[in-house]
């Protein structure tokens, strides 16, 4: 949780394509070094905080998932450790989707925009969050995000949230999902390791299989730990590299991408009904 974790207040910083766009919304992370007689103020002063960060950031996530059900988009929020692979799932994902339908990512790192201009090279939108100090990407700083990139109506937006197991399983941007990418080149106990995580996860992404032959890491046994912490946990196998499994990924993300436009269209034809009822109650 970000009042322990000591990442502090941050700046973000959101870069679009053609300029940079700079929004301070930190979060006043209190750290109280009086250890003998407030010990256990302090701790419930950091109680507190906690809930208040999460109690805004909840209130952002709603407005956010408004917005993203109103538009018929599908949200995605990528979520692993440093290098499990997510940006170049995101390129090549890009370059199989960005005809089909609408595709836009937000990017999340501490700092540059590299990720952000390597998908717009494979053929999409996107703005990159820079987090600064702070370890995660929150609702709100999503929602500046959307003021330079358009939602993409009736398709998919990827989040790319900071490399980052812990901080991110706390906080909802209003994403219809959280995927975790988690790569073979990493311990197959990391399921247990960061648990929260992964049971917040929906669908977990098993990166890097072409590096099996070379790493030591037992596929058997991780599958049995994520499953352990999450039973319902959807999981697939592939490689970004290589694009082995990957057609699997892609018609996952095309079916919750039908999904959310079939219940786009419900909410519509109820809207319509409800309109109809009242002309024909007002003619009368």
């Amino acid at each position: 949780m970000c009042a322990t974790c000591g990442c502090g207040n941050s700046e973000a910083n959101i870069h679009s394509r053609n300029h940079v766009h700079d929004h301070i919304h930190g979060h006043s992370h209190g750290h109280d070094h009086d250890n003998a007689p407030h010990h256990h103020a302090a701790e419930g002063r950091l109680v507190a905080i906690e809930r208040d960060i999460l109690a805004k950031n909840a209130a952002f996530a709603a407005e956010n998932r408004q917005r993203f059900a109103d538009s018929g988009a599908f949200v995605l929020n990528l979520v692993s450790s440093p290098g499990s692979g997510k940006t170049t799932l995101l390129a090549r994902t890009v370059q199989a989707l960005r005809e089909e339908f609408p595709v836009a990512v937000i990017g999340g790192d501490q700092q540059t925009a590299l990720d952000a201009e390597r998908i717009q090279a494979a053929g999409a939108p996107a703005v990159q969050i820079n987090t600064g100090k702070g370890c995660h990407l929150d609702a709100h700083g999503i929602g500046h995000a959307l003021e330079t990139l358009p939602l993409p109506d009736g398709g998919v937006l990827f989040i790319e949230n900071v490399g980052n197991l812990v901080c991110p399983a706390d906080f909802d941007l209003g994403e219809a999902h959280k995927v975790v990418v988690l790569s073979v080149t990493e311990g197959e106990d990391k399921p247990l390791k960061y648990s929260n995580m992964f049971a917040a996860a929906r669908l977990m992404l098993l990166n890097k299989i072409d590096l099996l032959p070379h790493v030591d890491f037992d596929v058997a046994q991780c599958l049995n730990y994520a499953r352990r912490v999450n039973p319902d946990l959807q999981i697939l196998q592939l490689s970004a590299r290589t694009g082995d499994g990957l057609e699997t990924w892609l018609d996952w993300v095309r079916q919750g991408q039908q999904q959310a436009l079939t219940q786009q269209a419900k909410r519509l034809e109820a809207k319509l009904a409800g309109v109809r009822a009242r002309l024909a109650h007002s003619a009368q």
